[in-house]
This record gives structure tokens, C-alpha cells and sequence, in this order.
């Protein structure tokens, strides 16, 4: 079914057991951060979180809605997201009708299709302006914000659907950008210099132009969904939305600026950007787990906040995974996908890991017909729209599942040859991303465990042929022989590559690639064919954080150390004397006295949930 507003959507989740209702009071200082982050980590993501008692606010704060794959299935009206891969492919695929029945089979899908695109709202006042607020009334402080994070910069709206145009007024952005609170009536806008808001801010820069922006807080859930999609250049993010719940999105003129906004919306800010004006902007707590560095970003002046009668502010928190965040990717995920397949057809699946932050892995499967066409699927994947950011990139045959990391694990692990399948490249890497030596560019992954055809190096060679060595070393060995190393563990696969994880307390520049020099010349550790050097503080029981470690901190080129056959990855924190020209970010870690409260009242806040 399609919902028509937040409100309907959250009396929905209620009926199917997914929403929680919190009466005890809670602060929108890091407490309500801390106890998302909790039950979004439990099995399955949780419960969606309605916080209906927040100091500083009359307005209810609703987060983790989208945090479950049922949820995201609910918000987007369907059974199964992949229900909606299947209608676009059903799209893409309509041949040009050759005769009258072709065309009268057609006219169904036309029909429908007439319903995508957006339209002004009809009936009168729209409900996002139930209250108007205008001039000296414009208040932020009325609004629930959160702080999310202990080193944030301040409260950040993180869930905000803006909305802008082009400097010659033809084309229309929606867009997910945080937003930091500087006082009562302005805010920053972070895009991402790859995002299309940032380019049209540019051109409104160029030309010295102030620039109009609207903000919708809380829209219907496709609507929500549709802002986070990373849709090529100028496609309207509204048509999106149309056709994923099949009726149009009702839209109505601001009250102050040029723009036209979701009308069932929760709450709407209006106002506008002088492009001669910047601030510094930051840190935030963000989805890779580390804090993103402070800036000078755009200042978006509010000059109306318009809302409903009685809203529900919607927010969200990111952070080290699984967030929230996740399921909305792992939705694109499965949304794209038909579309990727209209440039690379040989594409039969992918899978993005959640320790992978989106744009750090990706995992694809191929239809294989010639040589090196893992390698061109590679190449393209890095040319193509925002998979262009992704680090690492694994491609394997059709009949592998990339969701059965256990699989793709064995793979790794008994097919692929260092010199033959590993890949390396150069280019342009995400915001985000610490790890390379400068900032938006570094080095990038290719791993080949594609089957070897005729014309291919390795063809006819039975790579798989060797046996795990019986004579791995003792982990105490290593902790004994080193003094940096604080833990060590061996992955238990029974696999031709034997894989070693080091939890390595790294005090100066160099010092893990020696001590990778080091192991392997020792005759007693020639038997591990993979060293990982990770942080001291890494606990090496849990896979996903090593994972997440990995993915987040390496450069491939620079980290990867061969030895003889033996391959070391220092992932590691980087020094400057190291070459590294970026400040490496810190974790993000709530304070222990926050811990300490929510766990004082986490019986009163969940009772017997």
C-alpha cells in the first residue's frame, strides 16, 4: 500500500508490531543517539523508535524507521523490495510496440506511467501549512534537533529533503544533506562536492546569485526514500518517488521562496543561500564510523518554517554499522540494479557489505563470455555515476551467491592468485574517505576470482590443487615474539590462503610494515599466507568490526605488502612522515556517562520489549 504521509506510515508500523512508543522523558542530547544506536544493532535493526516526551520541545521524535528490511519493505508499499527491481526492468524492456495489439497491450503501462510524475496539490490548504511561521517567529529551537555524537560540532538536522534548482530554473534537485544549527534561523548545508546541490550552488555562485532552498522534515516514506537515491543527473527525485508508490507526489508552492514542496509534510523550513557567504561547518559523527572533518560550507538562511497542526519530527543517526542508514542503501542496492544492467548486461548480481559503508565494497557477479572481462567490468564500474567512489571492488561468476559472505569468502581464500587476480587502479574516491594519502583521490582494489577461461593467464591451471599447511603457528607465538602486537587470531577457514588478523600498537611511522617485514622472514610463521595488522584496540573476535576496519582504513596500493608469496595489509592508523597529507579522524565513541544514564533508565524506557 502507499502512504500519503509520515502519519499514516507510523500508525502502520504500529499495526504490524515494528514501533515502539517512549513516554520517559529524553533528552535530544546524545541520549536519544545512544539508545538508537542500541537497539539498531540488535538482531534485525530493531524497532522503529517514537520518543513522544523530548526536553526543549513539544514535536514527538521518530528515528529507525526505515532500520529493518520489513520496514523498508513496508515504507515503500511492497512484499519485497526486489518487486520494484523487477517493475523497472519491466519498463527498460518495452519493445516498440510494431502493430495495433502492441499498442493496445501497451496503453496499460502508459496509463499508469502518467501517474509518475509530481503535481500541484489540489484541496486547499496543504497539511505542511497547517502554521506558518514567518520573520522574528522563525525559531529552530522549537524543533527537536539532535546532537548526535559527543564531538559533533552542534545539532544536525540529518534527515532533511532539500530542495533547490539550476541557476536557469529548468532543473530541479532533492537531496539528502545534513544540516548543522547555527542559531535560531540559520543553518549549514553540507553537499558533498560530487552531489548535484553542490554543482547547482555553483553555478548560482559563478553568476552571484542568492540561491533558493527548501527543506521538508518528515515526508511520506517513498518520498523519504526517493531523496536518498542516487539518481543520475537531472532526474527528478519526485518522479522516483511516483512511480515506486504508482500516484503522483503532491507538491505545493513555499510561502517565501520559488520552490515546491511535498505537501503532506511534517515540517518545511524555507529560505535561501548567498553564495558569498561560507561557514565552517563540522565535525559530525558519520557513517563511516569516524568523524568527518569541519569545513566552510553554505549558509542557508531561514526565512519560513511552515508545519502541521500536530508533527512528528523525523530524524535519523549514523555511525559505526548497522545503522539505519543501511537498509536504505541495501534498498538502492536492489532498486539499481536493472538500471546498472542497461550499461554492463553481463551483471547478474551485487552485493555492497554493510562493513563496507556503501562506498568502500561492492561485490559483483558477472555472466563471464571472455577473457578479461572481469577487469573491464572493474574499469567501468569506477566510470560509472557514484560506484565511481567505490575502494575495493570483487568480481566473481554467475553461479557464486555475493550475499553468502561465507561463500565469497572461500573464493577469496582457495581461488585467487596475488599476482595474477589482484588489480590495481588510481582515481576519485569519496568525501569520506580517510584512508588515502590525500583527500578525493587515492588508490583502488580489483580482485579477479572469476573461473579462468581459454585466452586468460591461469587458464588450464588448477590453482585450487594446494592444501591448507597442518603447521599454522601457535597466536601466543607471535603475541610472545613481537611486543606491538596485543592480540592475535587465526580465521578458521581450512583454506588454501591461511589468514592471520594482528591487533598491533602502532607508535610511530613505518613500524607496521616492518613488523610485516619481520613476520614473514621468521621460518616459525611461513605457514600464514595473509597477515592483516589492524589496531591495538580492534577486538579480533568480532569479524564485522575487522571488516569495517579494514574496508575504512586501507589504501590498497600503499597498504599492500608483498613478501615472497606471503601478502601483508597494513590497515592501520597513517602518520604524516608516512607521506599521509590528510588528519586521520577519530571513532566515534559515546561518552561513558551518557552510557551510564541511558542504562539507569533503559527498564523504564523498553520495559518487557
Amino acid at each position: 500500500m502507499a502512504f500519503y504521509s509520515l502519519t499514516e506510515f507510523i500508525e502502520q508500523l504500529e499495526r504490524e508490531g515494528e514501533l515502539i512508543r517512549i513516554s520517559e522523558p529524553v533528552s535530544p542530547i546524545l541520549e536519544i543517539s545512544e539508545i538508537t544506536d542500541r537497539i539498531s544493532k540488535s538482531p534485525g535493526g530493531g524497532k522503529a523508535l517514537l520518543f513522544e516526551n523530548v526536553e526543549g520541545s513539544q514535536m514527538p521524535v521518530l528515528i529507525n524507521a526505515f532500520g529493518s528490511t520489513r520496514r523498508m519493505n513496508i515504507a515503500l508499499g511492497v512484499n519485497d523490495i526486489e518487486d520494484i527491481a523487477k517493475e523497472i526492468d519491466r519498463y527498460l524492456k518495452i519493445a516498440p510496440p510494431t502493430s495495433l495489439m502492441d499498442k493496445v497491450k501497451l496503453l496499460p503501462l502508459l496509463l499508469n506511467a502518467a501517474n509518475f510524475p509530481p503535481k500541484i496539490f489540489r484541496g486547499g490548504q496543504a497539511p505542511c501549512q497547517e502554521v506558518v511561521h514567518l520573520g522574528d517567529a522563525v525559531d529552530l529551537g522549537n524543533i527537536p534537533i539532535l546532537q548526535c555524537w559527543p564531538d559533533d560540532a552542534g545539532r544536525f538536522i540529518t534527515f532533511p529533503i532539500v530542495v533547490n534548482r539550476s541557476a536557469d530554473d529548468k532543473l530541479r534537485n532533492v537531496g539528502l544533506y545534513r544540516m548543522q544549527i547555527f542559531d535560531k534561523n540559520t543553518t549549514a548545508m553540507h553537499w558533498h562536492i560530487h552531489k548535484d546541490g553542490a554543482h547547482f550552488f555553483h553555478e548560482f555562485r559563478r553568476q552571484n546569485k542568492k540561491m533558493e532552498v527548501a527543506v521538508a522534515i518528515g515526508a511520506d516514506p517513498v518520498v523519504c526514500y526517493s531523496a536518498s537515491a542516487p539518481l543520475p543527473y537531472g532526474i527528478d527525485e519526485f518522479l522516483l518517488a511516483g512511480f515506486i508508490r504508482k500516484s503522483a507526489v503532491p507538491l505545493v508552492k513555499c510561502k517565501t521562496v520559488n520552490l515546491e514542496i511535498p505537501a503532506t509534510a511534517e515540517i518545511v523550513l524555507e529560505g535561501y543561500i548567498d553564495p558569498a557567504e561560507m561557514r565552517l561547518e563540522g565535525p559530525f559523527g558519520d557513517h563511516t564510523g569516524y568523524y568527518s572533518q569541519d569545513g566552510d560550507y553554505p549558509v542557508l538562511h531561514v526565512t519560513a518554517i511552515t508545519h502541521r497542526k500536530n508533527p512528528v519530527y523525523l530524524t535519523t543517526i549514523v555511525g559505526r554499522p548497522p545503522q539505519e542508514d543501511y537498509y536504505l542503501g541495501k534498498a538502492t542496492e536492489r532498486i539499481f540494479l536493472p538500471l546498472m544492467r542497461t550499461q554492463l548486461p553481463e551483471i547478474v548480481d551485487m552485493d555492497m557489505p554493510l562493513e563496507g559503508v556503501f562506498h568502500n565494497s561492492v561485490i559483483i557477479s558477472i555472466d563471464k563470455r571472455y577473457p578479461m572481462q572481469a577487469r573491464r567490468m572493474m574499469s567501468a564500474l569506477w566510470g560509472l555515476g557514484q560506484m565511481s567512489f567505490v575502494k575495493t571492488i570483487l568480481v566473481v561468476d554467475a553461479g557464486v551467491d555475493v550475499h553468502d559472505t561465507k561463500a565469497v569468502l572461500g573464493i577469496l581464500l582457495n581461488q585467487v592468485d596475488f599476482p595474477r587476480d589482484l588489480f590495481f587502479s588510481e582515481g576519485i574516491l569519496d568525501v569520506l574517505n580517510h584512508a588515502s594519502d590525500h583527500a578525493l583521490y587515492g588508490s583502488k582494489l580489483g580482485i579477479d576470482a572469476t573461473t579462468k577461461i581459454e585466452g586468460e593467464p591461469g587458464f588450464g591451471e588448477d590453482f585450487t590443487s594446494g592444501h591448507p599447511s597442518p603447521n599454522l603457528p601457535h597466536p601466543k607465538a607471535v603475541v610472545d615474539r613481537f611486543k606491538e602486537v596485543k592480540d592475535c587470531r587465526i580465521l578458521d577457514s581450512n583454506s588454501k590462503h591461511s589468514v592471520m588478523f594482528v591487533a598491533f600498537d602502532k607508535t610511530r611511522a613505518h613500524q607496521a610494515r616492518e613488523f610485516i617485514t619481520s613476520f614473514f622472514k621468521n621460518p616459525g610463521f611461513a605457514s600464514i599466507s595473509i597477515l592483516i595488522v589492524l589496531e591495538a584496540h580492534v577486538d579480533l573476535r568480532d569479524y564485522s568490526a575487522i571488516m569495517w576496519k579494514f574496508f575504512n582504513n586501507l589504501d590498497p596500493k600503499r597498504d599492500f605488502h608483498f613478501v615472497g608469496e606471503h601478502l601483508g595489509i597494513d590497515v592501520t592508523r597513517k602518520y604524516p612522515e608516512e607521506g599521509y597529507e590528510q588528519d586521520w579522524p577519530d571513532e566515534i565513541v559515546m561518552s561513558q556517562s551518557i552510557k551510564d544514564q541511558v542504562q539507569e533508565k533503559w527498564e523504564r524506557l523498553f520495559g518487557d520489549e
